[in-house]
């Protein structure tokens, strides 16, 4: 059962159930015990109006044969059959009369009743059956009336279906409320859904949330957190998109160009056009896997998996990777500080970043010039130094620097897409560092990362 409205109704209609039947089946303990009383005290009463109606008190004493002077209204039974108690009289009230020494008096039917008891209530087991007996003491007689507990049982079993007639109707007429409360309280619940269900796709307008119940405001909320990252991916999107078409227009057209230069260059000049051919070849898969990086980190594409990284060994696992290309590029590449630090972030987002800071730094340094990496452990702090003696930049520059597609020297070939700080800068932002932009030791550009420092691992 997935529906919140059955589950609902099931659980509170049930509770419902459950309840009406403890307070029928209280109600009815409380009947029983109220009715038992009233019959008591009817007993009670008829005893005490025998004592006072049905005989006089002097007529009796013990050397007088069983015969009395009954009122008219305290006749005899009629004479019925020999048994221990006649079938006709069953319901009736059977009185009895005894003297103080215990010798019956009266009875109201021929065969008596039950034996003689103690002043006050008993119970009696009679004739095979059960039977409530209720004996009063004066200064003469003893009266005594009895009555059969299955009249009793028999009787409040005809009125005891009425009791339940007032549950049933509360049962009835509760659970048609329930489900009234239930289909309203549900109400903005299904409107919510109806406006999501006719949004069209490219609908990411928030949702109202004004007036919302409580318990769905929080769902609200987080709806509207999510439509307006989904529109902000979308947004990226296109803009990548579009950035991405602009980017990959100039190299490719070059490309072209340097393929039909090189069919037309003579025999003696092919190699160069070549050479250069390979290079435009070089810079467009370059910006293409930077644009696939961009996109996968403005998608999430790859979940996020944060570890212990000791980045001393990274960094140095970095700078083997690109020493061959610094070397052809006669640019010296070193590791100048390696102290032992581990950071928590991702192992693979790491890596992205510092290969991303040493390949801007390689291709904005001229030849003969030279990149150190670092690693710095300070207090509760680890961070990831990239230095180079290149053109650098300006202070004024450097925030714009860190934008997407911004080349600051558009006009030097050796210049990268414009997307290597754009990258660092969102993989520092996802693994909570800080990226600054400093003046280098070496006069050039400085690359400073910066993260919490993490107990270092073996």
């Amino acid at each position: 059962m997935n529906s919140i409205r059955q589950r609902l109704l099931l659980w509170q209609i049930a509770a419902l159930v459950i309840t009406c039947t403890l307070v029928c089946a209280l109600t009815y303990h409380l009947a029983w015990q109220a009715f038992n009383r009233v019959r008591d005290f009817g007993m009670e009463q008829i005893a005490h109006s025998v004592v006072r109606h049905g005989v006089r008190p002097h007529s009796w004493t013990s050397d007088i044969p069983q015969h009395v002077e009954p009122l008219p209204t305290a006749r005899p039974a009629p004479q019925q059959p020999a048994a221990p108690w006649a079938a006709d009289d069953l319901g009736v009230f059977i009185s009895q009369i005894w003297s103080l020494s215990g010798e019956r008096l009266y009875a109201s039917v021929e065969s008596g009743g039950p034996p003689l008891q103690e002043p006050g209530f008993h119970e009696v087991e009679w004739s095979g059956e059960t039977w409530r007996v209720f004996t009063l003491r004066d200064d003469e007689e003893l009266v005594q009336v009895a009555k059969t507990e299955s009249d009793r049982v028999s009787s409040f079993a005809e009125m005891a279906p009425w009791l339940l007639v007032p549950a049933a109707l509360v049962v009835l007429v509760l659970s048609l409320l329930i489900h009234a409360a239930v289909t309203r309280a549900l109400a903005p619940l299904n409107a919510m859904g109806r406006d999501i269900r006719q949004r069209g796709a490219k609908d990411l307008q928030p949702i109202d949330v004004d007036g919302m119940p409580d318990e769905l405001l929080p769902l609200g909320q987080s709806l509207n957190q999510l439509l307006a990252r989904v529109d902000e991916l979308l947004v990226h999107q296109r803009q990548m998109l579009a950035d991405a078409a602009h980017e990959l227009n100039t190299p490719l057209a070059a490309v072209k160009l340097q393929a039909q230069l090189a069919r037309r260059a003579p025999a003696e000049r092919r190699g160069a056009s070549f050479d250069e051919l390979d290079r435009g070849i070089a810079r467009s898969t370059h910006l293409v896997a930077q644009l696939l990086e961009m996109a996968r980190l403005d998608a999430d594409a790859r979940p996020h998996e944060p570890a212990a990284v000791r980045c001393d060994r990274l960094a140095a696992e970095v700078v083997a990777a690109f020493s061959a290309q610094a070397e052809s590029r006669g640019i010296d590449l070193g590791l100048d500080t390696r102290e032992a630090a581990t950071v928590w972030a991702d192992p693979l987002d790491l890596r992205v970043l510092l290969d991303n800071l040493v390949d801007n730094a390689l291709r904005y340094t001229p030849s003969g010039g030279r990149v150190d990496l670092r690693v710095e452990h300070h207090a509760g702090r680890v961070d990831l130094v990239v230095n180079d003696n290149g053109p650098g930049i300006v202070p004024a520059d450097r925030q714009r620097a860190l934008e997407r597609f911004v080349r600051l020297n558009p006009a030097d070939d050796a210049a990268g897409s414009g997307l290597g700080l754009a990258i660092v800068t969102r993989i520092a932002q996802r693994n909570k560092g800080l990226l600054t932009l400093v003046n280098s030791p070496l006069g050039g550009l400085g690359v400073r990362v910066a993260f919490d420092a993490h107990p270092v691992v073996a």
